[in-house]
């Protein structure tokens, strides 16, 4: 353990690192195959079976797919952008959170759907507003963000929906300030895009339909997530 009482990087973790950023980098490219598990080993001076560990994260987080007979390939490229805001060894504990908060809030978003009220609509609308304006201003707009789901969590009239979102408040608000800052360094349609998304919750559960709102909240969940972790084909 280091002083600051987190784990220790293993051997796997350093060469997922090291692969990593070499996709993120273009060395290995999109579509490009990686090299033998062999010449891979001996290049990070690791033995396969640390190697394969390895490859394995990356194949459970999309980065690297397998063909049967041919080899790994490379199926996603971070980007690079996302670099500049998160340490290596933090993406995949990203990725995971967004997985289980797409399950979580589209359960959350179908019961809004059947249980808001009038002042549950009214702090949606209120927060996507401020979202909107921080936009205009070239800020982050965090706060607003949490305050749209924490609102939708709220609006469930379940507590246990509220408690789940507050116990994950810090990898959240990472996550968040990750997404809206990549959103703010890209093209203004991209903004658009996510307040589309928003709006698209916010309708499904004013109009009382929770299939809608369920599958507005988990395309709006993974479209972030994609946003940052797929980078460009």
């Amino acid at each position: 353990m280091t002083p600051s009482g987190r784990r220790e990087p293993t051997l796997a973790d350093q060469v997922y690192d090291r692969l990593l950023s070499d996709i993120v980098e273009g060395r290995y490219p999109l579509q490009s195959r990686l090299p033998p598990e062999e010449v891979l080993a001996q290049v990070c001076g690791v033995s396969r079976p640390v190697l394969r560990t390895a490859l394995a994260r990356l194949r459970d987080d999309g980065m690297i797919a397998s063909r049967r007979g041919s080899g790994n390939y490379v199926a996603r490229r971070p980007d690079r952008s996302v670099m500049k805001f998160v340490p290596l060894g933090s993406i995949t504990d990203i990725q995971r959170c967004y997985e289980f908060r797409a399950d979580v809030e589209s359960a959350a978003a179908a019961w809004a759907a059947q249980r808001r009220d009038e002042n549950d609509l009214a702090a949606l609308e209120e927060a996507h507003h401020h979202m909107a304006a921080s936009y205009l201003q070239q800020a982050l707009g965090v706060e607003a963000d949490q305050l749209l789901h924490v609102s939708i969590a709220k609006a469930t009239k379940n507590p246990f929906f509220q408690t789940v979102l507050e116990s994950l408040a810090t990898q959240i608000t990472f996550g968040m300030q990750l997404s809206r800052s990549l959103t703010l360094l890209a093209p203004p349609d991209r903004q658009a895009i996510v307040q589309a998304e928003h709006q698209a919750i916010i309708d499904a559960i004013k109009d009382q339909n929770p299939e809608a709102a369920a599958l507005a909240m988990r395309r709006h969940i993974m479209g972030a997530r994609d946003r940052m972790f797929v980078g460009s084909p």
